[in-house]
């Protein structure tokens, strides 16, 4: 892997053949896709959103990458999470294998059922351009990098989006990447200086690659991703 320093440039294209969710930790309180399903469902009655954010499954979606003319960097299930206890290991295998066949694609996979996925990875067909991660919002969260560090992924991060409390020390044995990133909206819940700024440092101690996503809060924009006077934009290439 190298790095190549342009965060916009993290995801392209969201493919959700999967969409609704359920809460399972503190990172889950102010869920987007929560609000975006249910903007869908009751404001634009877009049909794949008629069951909300209840968890449904739409295969007809799992066809997409075959027609995609270009490589695209995809973001897998923005608005689920692909190892969702609901979601049957015979529909997650239908997914990778898309993704197996399409190669031409970079595949992102985030999810904080890391338990499901350490369980499942032996089953899976994993190369090179899919990338698997998971959220690890708190300290108490910290199991989640052992599962994704046991599975077979080849190129692993770390969502430390939004981050909530200080991690205190962390392993990044084998981890490529972590992105870290303060929560915004109008009931988001403020990240110190502090606590980003150790995992900058633990990451350049530890070789990981380090992205300061953005500051959050109600204006995000405005905020901007300035970390200690300077913008930490690089990201993995898988070449």
């Amino acid at each position: 892997m190298t790095q190549k320093s342009d965060i916009n440039e993290w995801t392209q294209k969201p493919w959700n053949p999967v969409t609704g969710c359920t809460k399972i930790s503190t990172g889950c309180l102010n869920c987007y896709a929560e609000k975006d399903a249910i903007r869908h469902q009751t404001k634009l009655k877009t049909p794949k959103y008629i069951n909300g954010f209840k968890v449904t499954l739409h295969e007809e979606v799992l066809e997409v990458p075959y027609h995609m003319k270009k490589p695209k960097r995809i973001f897998v299930n923005s608005m689920s999470d692909l190892f969702h206890e609901d979601i049957p290991i015979e529909f997650i295998l239908d997914a990778f294998k898309v993704m197996h066949d399409n190669p031409q694609h970079l595949y992102m996979i985030l999810t904080k059922r890391a338990d499901i996925l350490e369980k499942l990875s032996p089953q899976l067909p994993w190369h090179d351009r899919i990338w698997m991660g998971v959220t690890v919002e708190e300290a108490k969260y910290k199991w989640r990098i052992d599962s994704l560090r046991n599975s077979g992924a080849k190129n692993k991060f770390i969502s430390a989006e939004p981050l909530l409390s200080d991690l205190g020390d962390v392993d990044l044995t084998d981890i490529n990447w972590m992105f870290v990133g303060g929560e915004s909206g109008r009931n988001f819940r403020p990240m110190r200086e502090e606590w980003a700024l150790s995992l900058r440092d633990q990451c350049e101690e530890q070789n990981t690659i380090f992205t300061f996503k953005q500051w959050g809060g109600v204006y995000r924009k405005k905020n901007g991703a300035l970390l200690d006077g300077r913008i930490y934009g690089a990201m993995p290439v898988v070449v």
